[in-house]
């Protein structure tokens, strides 16, 4: 299989027990990539490959439950015996690097510049690891967001990250194999369009015409299985849930 994209976590907006908050692992054609670093999310990773090996990490936003683990990793790879050959790309909007310094309680970014090589995201980021395509376009999050499509070989993974209703997203998952949406909310209130609803991302789904549809990101207000029922009926095609440890190919 070209593309298989491993769950390492699901959770919104906490991390639980055995539920890393959001985080995957996406390989093709011999790169791996960590896309999103939820809390939790490192631990998990290291049951599925060597950080140490990754060729880049992809973060959509800067939300704790998407990028908090890149403390764990910056970590490891400095003082815990995982370091990387050369310091590993992380494509995320821009200031990812100095949010993670003043965390640290450092004035400057220098110090990470021995295992990240921080590059800033961009609506049409496009950039290359071998065979694997990775491309971005910004979403609708009330900050600065991007979803993700991977191509590979042919094959094409579409990542919603978190967003709103939007156009970018259904250009983003068109004719995709496996679109993997989040469906955080049961319903929008007052206006707001940050997160997708079930039937939102079914919508999505149907007029991108996916082959399969994958749902994440399942807000406190949902359960997982009710969230799911809900966006297959809305999409019309094959519908799963996210959980933690499996893995799709495509």
């Amino acid at each position: 299989m070209p593309l298989t994209v491993t769950v390492l976590g699901t959770a919104s907006p906490h991390p639980g027990p055995d539920r890393p908050c959001s985080g995957y692992l996406l390989s093709g054609a011999g790169a791996e990539v960590w896309v999103d670093a939820g809390p939790g999310t490192f631990a998990a990773l290291q049951r599925h490959t060597d950080p140490a090996r990754l060729a880049a990490i992809w973060i959509s936003h800067l939300h704790a439950d998407h990028s908090a683990d890149l403390l764990a990793a910056a970590y490891a790879f400095a003082f815990g015996g995982m370091t990387p050959p050369a310091p590993v790309p992380v494509y995320a909007p821009p200031g990812c690097a100095r949010r993670l310094a003043g965390f640290l309680g450092r004035p400057d970014v220098d110090f990470l510049k021995s295992v990240f090589d921080f590059r800033d995201l961009y609506d049409g980021h496009d950039v290359r690891h071998w065979n694997l395509r990775l491309s971005a376009r910004a979403v609708a999050h009330g900050t600065e967001a991007y979803g993700l499509r991977a191509e590979c070989q042919g094959s094409v993974v579409a990542y919603s990250g978190d967003s709103g209703p939007c156009p970018a997203l259904t250009e983003l998952a068109a004719l995709a194999d496996l679109f993997l949406c989040e469906a955080d909310i049961d319903v929008h209130r007052d206006g707001e369009q940050v997160h997708l609803t079930p039937e939102d991302a079914g919508r999505i789904a149907r007029e991108a015409r996916v082959r399969q549809l994958l749902v994440t990101h399942v807000g406190p207000t949902l359960t997982r299985e009710s969230a799911t029922a809900r966006a297959a009926a809305a999409s019309g095609r094959p519908t799963f849930t996210a959980v933690e440890g499996d893995i799709h190919g495509v």
